[in-house]
């Protein structure tokens, strides 16, 4: 019981002093009695406290009114979600995990971010970000569900155990409906294309003892194409003219890699493919080819989804005041995009992809390659992955009290994660024998011997052609988690001079899994591919934890938590135990000083552990060679290579410290500030051995410069692979603990409500700065500082959102800005920026703007309208980012202003 200014105070701190906190009205001056609120971060059901660390929380409502239309647009507006991801058209994940979205809290990784549903763990998607680590998919949450969105950041292990080396994400999903509501939203862009629907129903019932909540939520969304977007539609949008040569749908050079001319009658012949798009073309100083500027274009901005999500939440009372409790969750979603079209160079049979042979027919070495036209493909939708999603978590269990002061709560989760995913692919045995016929041998340099008339090569394929090299290559990954676990708690442990101290205590037994389960042939050289990699293991785990929250005196709290882990596989046993502490002082009743300390860790992510033997291809210097040969320039020793992968089953935990200070000022009822300062330190975690360091080694222990019999030499020759006559060939790596990254900054947030005559405005706002963000792959490196020119990271300094909305009566509308800071330009980012080129390293910092407008026609229907980038935006111009599509996809794209209009009404119980 406290008077209403210090009332405001805490509920502000309470969910998270963040400008995402729940609007209030101010009332008049007296007593208030706040509900006891369960907030991320402690297990402590709290009443008029706060924790030491910040906790922002987002509202259905504001997520509504910030015109946000998907989990992973809402997670993507938090300014402390700095990291680069990956969009719906990003190569690596068409290539990886084909329609998952991550969240990247500190830009530490989506890996070491902890994502949880009503305080559960949920499974991870079933195969691997960039095919290295596990990570959660937040874009099959259900955002009509969702009650509220709970984010900490920070080392919090020692409350949540593993993974929260970032922070934790807690999406909390509705548990108390009166009525049946239905919301229908329909969206479309005002450049055309990319339409979606979306409606959802949440209904439930209490006939005394039984409760239930329940919902269902069906979505659709129609593809964006790359084509329908004037600014990546052909390679004429390309910065630089050199990038804007046509593509080479059909090429085909000598070993000096000068293109051989195939004649204007040859392509003209062509005329009609790609969408009639096909012409004699030529890119400086190669040469002529038949290409297509439009042939660039046949990918997607936007997936195809058709999804339904199904949630239910039940409750049963028994006579003494237990309760048993259920929540089950259901999903099922078809998603379809478009990294490219097929394409086609040779592959030899060990997957050597630099194509060159000796043709017989033209008496010369030559190198051929195909892009295939929608034509051939028998339309686009032929080309498309397409990925098949199911889902499904149930946790049940009991809880209630123990005596008059120990609450209890027994629960048994299982969550779990199905898709089949099919890509299409062209069977390089096939199609080499479509287009070259038979090998005849090898010349006396080692290059493949063919006798293929280059007619065939300016053919187009008919479908049955086409159909006889095509496949799809089909995986059907699983992953699953499983938790028992009792937690005790208990409000009035003892009595202290400025409160009765609050305890809670969980003991938790757990089992994870996955499996890719990939198409067997994809684990050979089979496809147009590299070599794809199996992965599948398991693991157990327990935990013991508890929590202590002391009220030293009436203006100072201090909390402190402690945590055991233990996780055993394949014959490993892996314990870490994590603590954490903080402070508050309130020294008035409008401000609030805090701290905390914490470390954290995360066991080895499943797939670095038990990933099997797959590769690619790259390229480094062969130091051996070099010493040889007294060169004094090794750069001239470059080799391409190809780099086995392999997991490490000896792997040891990422670990991590983080600090926090800060304070929390109520100077007016209804104005809050905020300011945040946070220090995170993540050591061991774990990276790819590197391929020119094992070279190094190898060199030195072949020319007697290292102990021959060290365990550095021979691990370094035994995984360098060289051919009978001594030439590089492959390097097999595998994943270690030697990495180190560093992130501090400041979180500040502002928070103001003014009553007026013409209607409530409420101004809300959040900046996140990084003061530093540094990282050292290996021991013994420099010091990478991420914001440096020619760094190699693309992260942006500052984050910045800002939202102002009015009330009034029936009315009510909402402006939302956000601002993302400068980035690098290509050229930075690819380390090739030139300071004497008198150009900048860095794009400007660049805004979008929401506008949204509600209408309350009575106390239960409601109609909005959202306007997602009101001012149509666009990718900012980068004159050094030739790759297509010419930016950064990782924090833009072009689907440009969005329109959605969405309609509610609540049947039956309280007002809206």
């Amino acid at each position: 019981m406290r008077k209403q200014a210090m009332a405001w105070s805490i509920q502000l701190a309470l969910m998270g002093v963040a400008a995402t906190a729940a609007a209030q009205s101010p009332a008049a001056p007296g007593v208030q009695q706040l509900d006891t609120v369960q907030v991320t971060g402690s297990r402590i059901p709290r009443a008029q406290v706060e924790g030491p660390a910040p906790v922002t929380v987002i509202t259905a409502e504001q997520i509504q009114a910030n015109g946000f239309t998907s989990v992973p647009d809402v997670l993507r507006s938090m300014t402390q979600n700095g990291g680069e991801t990956q969009s719906q058209q990003s190569s690596s994940g068409a290539d990886f995990s084909p329609g998952a979205q991550q969240v990247d809290l500190r830009g530490l990784g989506p890996n070491h971010t902890l994502v949880l549903v009503n305080g559960r763990r949920i499974a991870d998607f079933p195969m691997p970000f960039q095919g290295r680590s596990n990570f959660t998919d937040v874009s099959n949450i259900p955002l009509g569900m969702i009650e509220r969105i709970e984010v900490l950041t920070g080392s919090a292990s020692a409350i949540y155990g593993s993974d929260a080396i970032a922070g934790v994400v807690n999406f909390i999903l509705k548990k108390q409906v009166d009525g049946t509501t239905v919301d229908v939203r329909m969206g479309t862009t005002s450049e055309g294309g990319g339409e979606s629907f979306d409606m959802s129903i949440a209904s439930g019932f209490d006939s005394g003892r039984f409760s239930a909540v329940y919902s269902l939520e069906l979505q659709s969304q129609t593809p964006l194409w790359a084509y329908e977007r004037a600014q990546q539609d052909s390679t004429l949008d390309a910065p630089t003219e050199s990038a804007r040569a046509a593509r080479r749908a059909y090429l085909r050079t000598d070993y000096n890699d000068d293109y051989l001319d195939p004649g204007q009658a040859t392509c003209d012949a062509l005329a009609g493919q790609n969408k009639g798009s096909t012409y004699y073309a030529e890119r400086p100083r190669y040469g002529f080819y038949c290409g297509s500027d439009r042939l660039i274009g046949y990918g997607t901005i936007l997936s195809k989804r058709r999804g339904a999500n199904g949630y239910a939440s039940l409750r049963y009372g028994f006579d003494n005041g237990a309760e048993w409790f259920a929540d089950v969750q259901l999903g099922y979603h078809d998603i379809a995009l478009m990294r490219d079209v097929t394409q086609w160079g040779l592959m030899a049979a060990d997957g050597n992809e630099d194509g060159y042979f000796f043709n017989q027919a033209t008496d010369q070495v030559e190198f051929w390659q195909r892009q295939f036209s929608p034509e051939e493909m028998g339309g686009l939708d032929r080309g498309m992955i397409r990925s098949t999603q199911k889902t499904f978590s149930v946790t049940t269990g009991f809880k209630g009290s123990l005596g008059a002061a120990w609450d209890y709560e027994a629960s048994l989760s299982h969550s779990q994660y199905q898709s089949s995913i099919r890509w299409p692919q062209i069977i390089a045995a096939k199609a080499n024998d479509l287009f070259l016929g038979p090998q005849l041998g090898e010349d006396d340099d080692g290059f493949p011997i063919y006798n293929a008339d280059p007619a065939r090569l300016y053919r187009p394929l008919s479908r049955a052609e086409y159909d006889s090299i095509a496949a799809r290559t089909t995986y059907t990954p699983k992953s699953r988690t499983d938790t028992a676990a009792l937690t005790l708690t208990n409000g009035e442990l003892f009595e202290l001079p400025g409160g009765k101290a609050g305890f809670a205590a969980t003991a938790e037994f757990g089992n994870q899994s996955y499996a890719l389960n990939p198409d067997p042939l994809a684990t050979q050289y089979y496809y147009y591919s590299w070599k794809d990699s199996d992965g599948h293991g398991s693991r157990n785990r327990w935990a013991t934890a508890a929590e202590l929250r002391l009220p030293l005196h009436e203006t100072l709290n201090v909390s402190v938590a402690g945590r055991f882990d233990q996780y055993r596989y394949s014959g490993n046993t892996i314990g870490k135990a994590t603590w954490s502490g903080g402070i508050e002082w309130r020294p008035i009743e409008t401000l609030l000083v805090r701290g905390s300390y914490g470390t954290a860790f995360r066991a080895p992510d499943l797939h670095y552990v038990y990933a099997g033997p797959g590769n690619d291809e790259t390229s480094a210097n062969d130091y051996y060679a070099c010493a040889v040969d007294g060169a004094d320039d090794c750069s001239d020793y470059e080799e391409n290579l190809i780099r086995t992968r392999e997991g490490n089953r000896q792997l040891d935990p990422e670990t991590s410290t983080s600090w926090s200070a800060g304070l929390v000022w109520s100077p007016a009822i209804g104005l809050d500030l905020s300011v945040d300062w946070f220090d995170i330190d993540m050591r061991d975690q774990v990276q790819d051995m590197d391929v020119s360091t094992i070279l190094r080694d190898e060199a030195a222990c072949r020319l007697g410069d290292a102990d021959a019999a060290s365990p550095t030499c021979v691990d370094a020759v035994n995984r360098v692979t060289r051919t009978d006559d001594g030439r590089l060939y492959g390097v097999h790596v595998s994943p270690i603990n030697i990495a180190r990254e560093t992130t501090r900054g400041i979180d500040v947030g502002v928070r103001y409500r003014l009553g007026t005559g013409i209607g409530d405005f409420i101004l809300s706002g959040n900046h996140t700065w990084v003061q530093r963000h540094d990282f050292q792959q290996f021991a013994g490196d420099v010091v990478e500082d991420q914001f440096a020119v020619n760094s190699g990271f693309d992260i942006p300094r500052t984050k910045t959102s800002a939202s102002l909305t009015w009330e009034n009566a029936a009315w009510s509308a909402t402006l939302y800005g956000s601002r993302l800071g400068r980035l690098p330009t290509y050229d930075s980012y690819d380390q090739s920026f030139d300071w004497e080129s008198g150009d900048s390293p860095w794009m400007k910092a660049t805004y979008r703007y929401n506008l949204s407008l509600q209408y309350r026609f009575d106390d239960h229907s409601r109609l909005s309208l959202s306007v997602v980038n009101l001012f149509n935006k666009m990718p900012p111009k980068d004159a050094t980012y030739t790759p297509y599509p010419y930016y950064d996809v990782s924090w833009f794209d072009t689907v440009g202003r969005t329109i959605n209009l969405q309609y509610t009404h609540k049947f039956g119980g309280t007002a809206l």
